[in-house]
């Protein structure tokens, strides 16, 4: 994606009225720890790695804010070091009363485009874990959008996670990427 491409995708962004999306700060890092607990779905991570995450990867994460500027959804990546193209999204998550209403597409729609003015983006990847309907659909919906098609391979098997009691992280590659 180019800067050309990362400005037009910004400009066709549907965010719902009320909402702005902008970087996250370490002051946002409770509120992301809380909205991933509360989703029901994500591996809730250390409060911690959440406050780092909004100081470290702030270039590469979205916070989505109310009216009142409260974080009511997010999305964290970061540029793979040995593919600088590849953004992978790391989460997503939108407070329950905030679903339904598209927010978690602008905000990956808006940090692509964000990430794509600052350096060539050709693609996106995740992990869904197999069952995650949810998010399957969001990426594949991505996908559409941008034109690019989704090879899915498994990362990690289940075997692979130390705690036994995971499923495995199916990776989602998304690209190559056009407006």
């Amino acid at each position: 994606m180019t800067a050309a491409q990362a400005e037009a995708a910004q400009a066709e962004l549907k965010i719902p009225e009320g909402i702005r999306i902008d970087r996250p700060d370490v002051t946002d890092g409770a509120a992301l720890w809380r909205i991933a607990g509360d989703s029901g779905t994500l591996d809730l991570n250390s409060s911690y790695s959440y406050l780092l995450w909004c100081r470290d990867f702030a270039a590469t994460s979205a916070v989505a804010r109310d009216e009142s500027g409260e974080p009511v959804g997010f999305v964290t990546g970061y540029v793979r070091p040995e593919r600088p193209d590849t953004l992978l999204v790391w989460q997503v998550a939108v407070d329950e009363a905030h679903r339904g209403r598209g927010l978690a597409a602008a905000l990956l729609d808006g940090l692509t485009a964000r990430v794509a003015r600052q350096q060539t983006l050709t693609t996106v990847e995740t992990t869904i874990t197999p069952g995650n309907t949810a998010s399957e659909r969001l990426f594949a919906a991505y996908a559409e959008r941008h034109g690019a098609g989704i090879e899915r391979t498994v990362l990690f098997e289940a075997g692979d996670f130390p705690d036994g009691s995971h499923q495995p992280e199916v990776l989602h590659r998304i690209g190559p990427l056009a407006v």
